[in-house]
């Protein structure tokens, strides 16, 4: 009999276990496996009608999580970022993975799915994530802001100023590692991953070369030679304008674009009114003309930074410039035809002398000469004037402005009218008239460029 028990007993243990095991491979037919997971969220041991109800209510409450060192700094709910989830999907995702003939291997090994999204939102998510922006825009300016070592100009020399390990962000990189996690499916991201770190230290060897050649660079002469002046450039100017950059010694362009455009406000001919010593008048101050010329800014950025660079010195330079004159030398010299509106009167001096003058007709009061530091730009002879009523004929015509405006004999004028107060009554239309045996000298004793100064 103890035999027959002892048989039986192995046998009964058998059949309990099939049939343990066939009643839970039937089970999970229809429920999930022992420790199935979605996103972290338990789901095991449910039908699919029980997942889907609990992935539902607990999804919806799901956020992306932004973290500051161990402290949440912000929490997104998905539905915000234009996140949703289908459920469905995730759903049968499980049931068609899972094998429930091999359930007793969930007892040992996490069973994680991930929870299917659908299409996302992408106008939601861009709304939300610029909100994020400026939010994190806002920390950031409460933050020490992180700072290169650099070179600085202290008590009259450079000297290296240590970097600054702060709490700043960089928000670029920031916002574009927030995205792709959002997208990827992360659960958070952490902002310490995106804290600045300095570029330059102060024990850079290239920086601490560089302080000996900003010196060095600093100290060599710098000035320009305009309208016949020398102007030096201050030491205390130039001197900010040697940094360090990419681990060389660079310049502040900006900074000298700053200088440069200053000394174009206040010495470019093109916008500026000229002093003139006049013949009868004594110091008139002449508008701005065709004759004239105006620093190229960008261009002499550009040039004097590689001579700057080149540390060979920068001595008189003129600087780069457009226009009809140049700021070389002084816009009106010693040789130039003088016309004075008032006095009715035309001067032409050479090296410094008058050597011909002689009463003029110049544009009546409807329309007048414009006053200007002009230029003779071409010579003609035997040319006809057109206007939208006339139709003139001249011996000589010496065009000063774009407008059609210039010096010519005009023999239709009486001999008497040259001078005085005519011009009220038969005067140009702009024009200097200019009695003709003059006008013929006055032509060929000139040569084109010659600056025209009109007052």
């Amino acid at each position: 009999m103890k035999r027959k028990i002892s048989f039986i007993l192995p046998i009964l243990l058998l059949v309990a276990l099939i049939g343990v095991y066939m009643y839970f491979a039937i089970y999970f037919q229809s429920h999930t496996l022992f420790k199935t997971t979605v996103k972290g969220i338990p789901v095991d041991k449910l039908t699919k009608e029980q997942t889907q109800d609990k992935l539902h209510d607990r999804l919806k409450t799901t956020s992306f999580d932004i973290i500051n060192q161990s402290t949440e700094w912000k929490k997104i709910p998905k539905e915000d970022l234009g996140m949703t989830y289908d459920i469905e999907k995730t759903t049968n995702n499980i049931f068609s993975k899972q094998n429930p003939w091999s359930w007793p291997l969930a007892f040992f090994q996490k069973q994680e799915y991930p929870a299917v999204t659908a299409p996302t939102n992408e106008k939601k998510l861009t709304a939300t994530l610029e909100q994020v922006k400026v939010d994190l825009e806002a920390y950031n300016k409460e933050q020490t802001q992180t700072k290169d070592a650099s070179i600085e100009f202290i008590d009259n020399h450079y000297t290296i100023v240590k970097e600054v390990q702060g709490a700043s962000l960089n928000l670029n990189q920031a916002m574009t590692q927030i995205k792709k996690d959002i997208l990827e499916g992360q659960a958070n991201v952490n902002l310490t991953s995106f804290i600045e770190k300095p570029k330059t230290v102060s024990t850079d060897k290239e920086l601490v070369a560089a302080v000996d050649e900003i010196e060095r660079l600093n100290s060599q002469p710098i000035s320009y030679s305009i309208n016949g002046q020398k102007i030096e450039v201050p030491k205390e100017i130039s001197h900010t304008w040697f940094t360090f950059a990419d681990q060389k010694v660079a310049l502040d362009k900006d900074k000298i674009k700053e200088y440069i455009t200053e000394l174009g406000n206040k010495y470019n001919t093109s916008t500026n009114f000229s002093k003139f010593n006049s013949t009868k008048r004594g110091e008139v101050t002449v508008p701005a003309g065709a004759y004239s010329w105006t620093i190229a800014t960008d261009t002499e950025v550009a040039e004097l930074s590689n001579l700057l660079l080149a540390g060979n010195g920068v001595e008189n330079r003129v600087p780069s410039f457009q226009g009809s004159a140049t700021p070389g030398a002084a816009l009106i010299g010693n040789t130039y035809i003088e016309v004075d509106l008032q006095a009715q009167h035309m001067w032409l001096y050479k090296d410094g002398k008058s050597v011909l003058d002689t009463p003029v007709v110049t544009g009546k009061p409807s329309t007048p000469t414009p006053p200007g530091v002009f230029y003779v730009w071409n010579k003609k002879e035997d040319e006809i004037l057109r206007g939208e009523d006339y139709a003139s004929p001249v011996d000589y015509w010496m065009p000063i402005d774009w407008t059609g405006v210039g010096i010519h004999d005009s023999p239709w004028q009486n001999a008497d009218a040259y001078g005085g107060t005519s011009y009220k009554t038969v005067g140009s239309h702009g024009c200097i008239n200019t009695p003709p045996a003059v006008c013929a000298k006055l032509f060929s004793m000139i040569d084109v460029g010659i600056p025209v100064i009109i007052f």
